[in-house]
C-alpha cells in the first residue's frame, strides 16, 4: 500500500512540475546559453550541481527526464527553476528558466553556468 502512495504521490509531483514548466515555456527564458559539450553531460552535471546540499542546503534538488522534443530537463521540486538542454548542431543549446528573481535562483544560475 505504501509504495502505491509514493507513487500516486509522484504522479501528482510530476503532474504540477510539467504545467508550471508549460507556462513557463511560454514566456522567454530567464538565461539561455550554449555549451560545446554533449547534451546529455550537460544535464548530468546540471542534476548532480542542484543537488548539492552544501550550496541550496533542504532546497537542493535536481531531478532529470528527456525532454519531450528530444535533449533533456533538469528541474527542482514544484519547477521553481528548471533548465531544457537541447542538442543544436555540434553544440548544446540550454534555456534556463526561473519562478522567482532571488538569490537561490541566482545561484542555481551560476551551477548551471559551471557545467558549461
Amino acid at each position: 500500500m505504501r509504495v502505491v502512495m509514493v507513487m500516486v504521490a509522484a504522479a501528482v509531483l510530476a503532474g504540477c512540475a510539467s504545467s508550471a514548466m508549460e507556462a513557463a515555456r511560454a514566456k522567454a527564458p530567464t538565461k539561455q546559453l550554449t555549451s560545446s559539450k554533449p547534451a546529455d553531460r550537460v544535464a548530468q552535471c546540471i542534476q548532480f550541481g542542484w543537488q548539492d546540499e552544501s550550496v541550496f542546503g533542504v532546497d537542493a534538488s535536481g531531478y532529470l527526464e528527456p525532454g519531450k522534443q528530444g535533449g533533456f530537463t533538469v528541474y527542482t521540486r514544484e519547477a521553481e527553476s528548471f533548465a531544457d538542454i537541447q542538442p543544436q548542431g555540434g553544440n548544446t543549446a540550454v534555456s534556463y528558466y526561473a519562478q522567482h528573481n532571488d538569490s537561490v535562483a541566482l545561484r542555481r544560475m551560476a551551477a548551471l553556468a559551471t557545467c558549461l
